[in-house]
Formats: structure tokens, sequence, C-alpha cells
């Protein structure tokens, strides 16, 4: 692996160690700064804010690389993260919070320009495997941030915060330092289209390809599906084995480190070896039987037991990732990585509510509807799973 990824990979681990740093903090600090013991909907819309700031910003972002190049998006990225973790460090109001949430949000849709990057740099047999990689990196990062954020977290309320900006801060320095320019626009490219602030218009410039459409449905499905366990985990196993704090913190770390080294040692190696949709037909069907197999059982250690399923389930996203990098050509890229990062952001958006919903609403009788509801929409990929490859469109 040559020095550019190395430091692309360290700058993801370093920026999701600052995101997951303030998760654990956040509910107290906007107790404290809104004066109230209740947070109620602002808790939620609080959240849903930094997810909706990258479904309207990544493809902006994407763009722009597209244009200018990707190292200026990214020194521009984390220099705005630095300032505004610790604007948030010493907001004095709720208000105040909730902009810096939403300007956290736009300088993390810079990820977009880095799977860009991740595009630019690498051969495309061997995408899936870097995809893979940059998933296990933040992973890595969010196993590392929670903890930290944490015991920082004990002494002083806003020290993550302080911690994050010092984080992005050195991420900032090792991008100015190491990370050379990836893509330059070629003299005879065509010329520079209007960056647009309208996801949707993106959204609609995607979906306008034919390749690409049964592509990005399916990563839409993939992520959608992904969200049932980040929304209802917790409770799943407070309410069907009753899991106590402990086992449930123990079930979250044994996930991401399965699912980090899953993406990091086992999707590029499938990928290259039986081809990118091999390997995403083996991360759904992995996937899917965990899930049939969680909504079905009704013994806690099952669900540890089924960890290796649920990781391998992981190698799915990367694999379908390069198929999609692989339709469009290196003056396209940041554009499509930012259609992709602003649907799953959108998916994030509404998918929690469905989950949710359906879950609260079926608990009494059945808790496991939703897992078996997630494993459904699986089928949903068949198209995909089942087509022929497609060359590249010209966009």
């Amino acid at each position: 692996m040559n020095r550019a990824l190395l430091t692309i990979f360290s700058t993801v681990v370093l920026s999701a160690i600052g995101i997951g740093l303030t998760m654990p903090i956040i509910p107290q600090l906007m107790r404290d700064v809104g004066h109230t013991a209740e947070l109620g909907w602002r808790f939620g819309a609080f959240t849903g804010l930094y997810a909706l700031m990258q479904f309207i910003f990544s493809p902006m972002l994407g763009m722009l690389s597209d244009r200018y190049g990707r190292r200026p998006i990214l020194l521009l990225s984390l220099a705005g993260a630095v300032v505004d973790y610790i604007f948030m460090a010493i907001a004095p109001s709720l208000s105040l919070l909730f902009v810096g949430r939403a300007i956290a949000g736009i300088t993390g849709a810079s990820m977009a320009v880095t799977s860009a990057y991740i595009a630019d740099v690498t051969p495309e047999d061997q995408r899936s495997r870097r995809y893979g990689q940059l998933g296990a990196c933040f992973g890595i990062g969010f196993i590392i941030g929670p903890v930290l954020g944490g015991l920082l977290g004990a002494y002083c309320v806003r020290a993550p915060f302080l911690a994050a900006a010092a984080m992005n801060a050195l991420n900032l320095l090792l991008t100015l330092w190491l990370v050379k320019e990836s893509h330059t626009r070629k003299d005879d490219a065509a010329p520079a289209e209007r960056i647009s602030f309208n996801p949707l218009a993106n959204l609609r410039w995607a979906a306008s390809f034919k390749a690409l459409l049964p592509l990005i449905g399916a990563y839409v499905v993939l992520v959608l599906v992904g969200e049932i366990g980040g929304t209802i985990w917790v409770l799943y196993g407070e309410d069907k084995f009753a899991w106590d704090a402990l086992t449930i913190g123990l079930s979250l770390a044994g996930f991401g480190a399965f699912h980090a080294l899953a993406q990091a040692f086992v999707a590029g190696p499938i990928a290259e070896r039986w081809g990118e949709r091999a390997a995403l037909l083996i991360g759904i069907v992995s996937d899917g039987t965990a899930y049939v197999i969680l909504a079905l059982t009704t013994h806690g250690w099952v669900a540890f037991a089924l960890m290796p399923l649920f990781c391998l389930g992981g190698i799915g996203a990367p694999a379908l990732q390069s198929l999609v990098s692989g339709r469009v050509g290196s003056d396209q890229q940041g554009k499509l990585q930012g259609v992709l990062a602003s649907t799953a952001s959108l998916a994030s958006v509404i998918g929690p509510v469905g989950i949710s919903t359906i879950y609260f609403a079926s608990r009494g009788s059945f808790p496991g509807l939703v897992w078996l509801i997630g494993a459904s929409l699986y089928l949903l990929c068949l198209p995909v799973l089942i087509g022929k490859p497609t060359p590249a469109v010209s966009v």
C-alpha cells in the first residue's frame, strides 16, 4: 500500500475518532446548555441534523473536488471541523450547539471526497479491497472514539469536543504534509458544470443513467438494512434477552471489532478472486441469514454466535461501492461518491424513523418482525445480482 493511501486511511481513523469522542456526552451537554432535564424531540433533531447536512452537501463537495481537486476540499473541510469543534466546546446555548452540529455535518460530508480520492489512486480491480479498508478504518475510529469520549467526559463534559478539535488539527497537518493531489482535470475535459446546491438535482443526474440506477437502488437497500441494527440493537437486547449495560457494551464492541476485520481483510480478497457481484451476494446472504435467525431465536448467546455472519455481511457494501465507481470516469468520481454519500445520509434520516415505528408497534407480539423485514428487503437487490455487467457510462 502506498503512502498516499496510508495517509488517507490514517485521516479517516482520526476523523472517526473525533466524531466518536463527542457521542457519549452529547445528551448531557444538551441538558446543560439547554437548562432542561428532558430533551424530548430536541435530541432526535440534533442527531438527524448531521445526516441532513451530509445529504445536502455531500454531492456539492464531491463536485467541487472534481473541479478543483481532492486535496483543497479535504483541507478546507478539516480546517472547518477544527473550528467547529472548538465552537461547540464553548457554545453557551442550545441554539448555537445546533448551529455547530449543522457545520459538523457539512465538514463530515468530505467522506465523499475521500472515497473519490481512493477511486483515483486505486486500480478498478482493487477498489473493493480499498473501500473495505476504508470502512474498517472508520469502524476502528468509532470503537476508540466513544471510549475516550466517555473517559474525558467524566472529568469535563466539554473536554471531548476539545479533543476532537485536536484530532482534526492533527488530521489537517497530516493531509497538508503528506497527501498529494490525486485528480487533475484534463485539458480536453468537458467544460466545468455548474455546482448545484440542490441534492435532488444530483440524484436525478445519477438516476438518469440506466447502468447506475439499479446499483444506487441496491446501495440504498444496504444502507437501510444496516440502519436496523443501529436503531434497535440496544432495545432488542433489553426486550428480548434482558441484557444489562455490560452485555450490550460487549456486544457492540465485539460487533465493531469483527466488522472492521471483515472489511479490512475479507472484502477485498473475495471480490478480487470471485468478483464484486459474488462478494455482494455473499454479503447479502450472510447478513440476511443472520437477521432471520436473530428474529426467531429466544437465546441471547445466539446473537453473539451470529457475529461472524453479521460481519461477513459487511463485505457487500464495499463490493457494491466498487461496482458503482467503475461505472463512471475519473472526472465524475467526486460527484458520484457525493451522490452515494447523500443517499446514505437520507436513508440515515428516514430509516430510523420507520424502523423504530415498526419495532414499537410490533414488539409486544413479535419483536423480531423488523429483522425479517430487513432480510426481505435484500430481495430488491436481485436485479443487480443476476443482471449482466454493464460498461462504464459516459457522463
